[in-house]
């Protein structure tokens, strides 16, 4: 197959190459948005991928190929770049941050996410360097963020002539503080510095302490340099914009701020403030100058915020940091706690916890999980449906504030600029001068074919947990109206199935979790056409019809839950004629607009298990083709099988491995009762976590087979920490537990409970329904696993089945 090479603003001439995959190591600088594209055969048209912004294909990128007929006598094939446009949108399958034109990066230097650290609080998150610095001239992404709108584009803090040495940096307080030490070289000795700052109420709180650690006294002259460009994150991350808001400044005695009038006459402004008083600000920059005894400490305060703070930035930083304290307690408090006698294991899960914690949000209507940091840190419904029903076994008061935010929400009437029909559940919602003047179409954007069906699962399988049937009722209408959807939009065509299609300029082309251009195809690699009706979805609908005909029984509404069963019988039995694949031994990753099943091992089947949909012998053969080397790569199960048309290793959605995906599947294996991988694919995902610098799994990583003594390979933009990769860990260990809770019977039930490898006591304490709760301990015995509780309170049984 001849791979075609594509290269910015001039032609080149490659050499034509055999290829039977798209493995192929050579990189090119993108003009789309100046990283590296990795080329990729092209069996018909333009395609690429950019390992950078995980942009798949010349139509989604936006960026037009030019290609000529003409080759030469070494076979080469030739191919220019047509001026790019740029796409209206980078989607969430294309997570990266590209460069902004005002702000450089430096040439010939690519800035590494992961060297990046990442605060979030709330709806506020700052990317900053090792160091603590904004550095707009290191790495164009970093600045403070506050709805989607970056209010501050540099903060960089410098004793002059001074080298650092000695750099140690680290997060504390669930992802909303950081601590930063290093030495520097003053005049007349050396200086400890000590950076600690946090996010609280939509500001960042600093302290930098200075300590003299010399034997004579020393001249400090600290150096500040700040600006606020007020850019959207759309715009940050690559989408061009040719008119923006007015901006000025304005300067006091030791404070300077930074106004912006939005193109929909929207203000906007960013104070920062120092203690104590510079002796020379301007604009731009600002100067303290300090003399220090021997052994003298001294500090300087800084606050930056959208609002003026009651007293000095000292006494701010004070108030803030209790008030700060008192508020992350308050985040996923009543919750199980978890320990074992394995040290990786419980690295992973403080970790995990710190990142939820990290990433849940107060909102009006209940804690919510947002997506993940940096670009996804706002509300999306499959996320944050997902997340809630994997970690529900632990968490509760997680699902009952996702429920509660996405009916607030779902949608009231037709609008295809945003993928919106009546009952619809919504997919993103962004906050910033782009999404509000329509630029993207993403200020509550509906294109998701599976958060509806979700949004139904997840209150079913809330209730069963809690028995909660106050909420439920009050949920009940919005459920009738998603109900409404799934039926009257969701099938487009009449023939029983759900399909999406895209209606919204610039929306996403694929809307299942899937979403990126290139990751629904045929077995040739030919990419689909619409209307599109994924496996996975299917069984979403199935389980949705089931958990809604569960609730509707317990409010009484007989004749209601009859119909949804009958319902949902039908859909099964259409299912398995329409999708099962005899020849692959699983199902059929999609039906396209023509009804011809796409041919393709994926792990969307292993999802369809989790459902129930499927039938139990169909399942055995489903969980025998996920588990063989095509598609378990030691690490996980791979999202396209090895020998699909499309695999890659390192594509987002094409042969990668997603810690949220496996934790759906193992449920689904769980469901049938296929155990034996279960305490396999927890430990794998165990020691990947084990294996990140910070203990935790991140969004994805490649899907190239384990080797001895190797971590997986890393996504090189993946997101972390997102909510349902932290998710993952709590689902497969409730899955390997066989863990599960009757409410209405006031009953927690371990059905065949297994521990992984390397483990041999694991204790749950705080095992609650209601007011009642619960102490276990899982032991591994002669006999297989043993478990016994340790402590009970108030009316809640424990039953064991073998």
């Amino acid at each position: 197959m001849p791979v075609l090479f594509l290269a910015p603003q001039r032609r080149f001439r490659f050499p034509c190459r055999q290829a039977t995959s798209s493995r192929i190591l050579t990189t090119l600088p993108s003009p789309r948005c100046g990283q590296w594209r990795r080329p990729v055969p092209l069996p018909s048209g333009a395609f690429f991928m950019c390992a950078s912004c995980s942009l798949r294909s010349a139509n989604r990128c936006g960026s037009r190929v030019t290609l000529t007929s003409r080759t030469d006598g070494a076979g080469g094939s030739f191919a220019s770049w047509a001026t790019p446009p740029h796409a209206d949108h980078v989607s969430k399958s294309m997570n990266a941050a590209a460069p902004r034109k005002t702000s450089p990066t430096r040439p010939g230097r690519k800035p590494d996410p992961r060297r990046r650290i990442t605060l979030k609080r709330d709806d506020t998150f700052l990317l900053c360097d090792a160091l603590g610095d904004i550095a707009p001239a290191t790495d164009a992404a970093l600045g403070i963020y506050d709805h989607d709108t970056r209010v501050l584009s540099q903060l960089e803090f410098m004793l002059t002539g001074g080298r650092r040495t000695k750099i140690r940096s680290r997060c504390i307080n669930d992802g909303a503080g950081l601590v930063v030490d290093y030495s520097s070289r003053c005049e007349g000795g050396t200086v400890h510095v000590r950076r600690r700052r946090f996010l609280h109420g939509g500001a960042m709180h600093e302290r930098i302490a200075l300590h003299n650690t010399g034997g004579a006294p020393v001249k400090i002259h600290a150096q500040f340099r700040y600006a606020a460009d007020f850019a959207d994150i759309f715009e940050v991350r690559g989408t061009p914009r040719k008119v923006h808001g007015t901006q000025h400044i304005a300067c006091g005695p030791d404070r300077v701020t930074f106004h912006y009038r939005a193109r929909d006459g929207r203000a906007a402004r960013t104070h920062l403030a120092l203690e104590p008083a510079p002796h020379t600000l301007d604009a731009t920059h600002a100067a303290v100058e300090l003399a220090l005894a021997p052994g003298a400490k001294q500090s300087i305060f800084l606050r930056v915020g959208h609002t003026l703070a009651q007293g000095s930035p000292r006494e701010s930083f004070c108030l803030n940091l209790h008030a700060a304290t008192r508020q992350r307690r308050t985040v996923l408090e009543h919750r199980v706690t978890v320990n074992s006698d394995s040290p990786a294991f419980n690295t992973a899960f403080a970790q995990l916890w710190s990142d939820l914690r990290m990433l849940t949000t107060h909102t009006s209507h209940g804690l919510y999980p947002y997506a993940g940091t940096p670009w996804f840190s706002t509300a999306f419904g499959r996320d944050g449906i997902i997340t809630a029903l994997l970690t529900l076994w632990m968490a509760p008061a997680l699902a009952r504030g996702v429920l509660k935010y996405l009916a607030f929400y779902q949608a009231e009437a037709e609008d295809p600029a945003r993928d919106a029909e009546p009952g619809k559940i919504v997919h993103e919602m962004r906050h910033g001068e782009m999404a509000r003047l329509g630029e993207v179409p993403f200020g509550r954007y509906y294109g998701s074919i599976d958060a509806t069906p979700l949004f139904l699962i997840l209150m079913g399988a809330y209730y069963l947990r809690t028995d909660d049937r106050e909420t439920v009722r009050l949920l009940w209408p919005h459920a009738e109206r998603a109900l409404e959807w799934i039926d009257r939009y969701g099938d487009r065509d009449g023939d029983g199935f759900a399909e999406y299609a895209c209606q919204a300029d610039g929306g996403l082309n694929n809307q299942g979790w899937k979403d990126s251009g290139d990751a629904i195809f045929h077995r040739n690699g030919e990419l689909v056409n619409g209307p599109v009706a994924l496996c996975e979805v299917q069984g979403y609908v199935y389980a949705a019809k089931r958990a809604a005909a569960d609730i509707a029984g317990a409010l009484g509404l007989r004749a209601r839950a009859n119909a949804l069963n009958a319902q949902a019988n039908a859909l099964r039995t259409a299912f398995e004629v329409a999708f099962w694949r005899e020849r692959l031994g699983t199902y059929a990753l999609a039906l396209d607009g023509d009804k011809r099943p796409c041919d393709v091992i994926s792990s969307n089947a292993g999802q369809v298990l989790m459902s129930g949909i499927a039938d139990s012998t169909h399942a055995q053969r489903v969980a025998k083709t996920l588990w063989s080397a095509d598609c378990y790569s030691g690490w996980g199960i791979r999202t396209i099988a090895r020998s699909a048309a499309r695999y890659a290793p390192d594509s987002y959605h094409n042969g990668s491995v997603w810690p949220h995906d496996n934790a759906m599947i193992a449920t689904g294996l769980a469901r049938y009762g296929i155990t034996r991988p279960l305490p396999q694919l927890l430990s794998a995902m165990v020691d990947a976590a084990a294996g990140d610098p910070q203990h935790r799994l991140p969004e994805l990583f490649c899907g190239n087979a384990r080797e001895a003594g190797q971590s997986p390979r890393p996504y090189p933009v993946a997101c972390q920490p997102q909510a349902w990769a932290a998710a993952a860990l709590p689902s497969l260990l409730q899955s390997c537990l066989g863990l599960h809770w009757n409410a209405a019977r006031r009953e927690l039930v371990l059905i065949r409970p297994q521990l992984p490898p390397g483990m041999t006591t694991l204790t749950l304490s705080r095992l609650t329904l209601g007011t009642a709760s619960i102490d276990i301990r899982v032991k591994r015995s002669r006999d297989g696993v043993r478990v016994e509780p340790l402590a009970t309170h108030g009316d809640i049984q424990l039953r064991v089945t073998a």
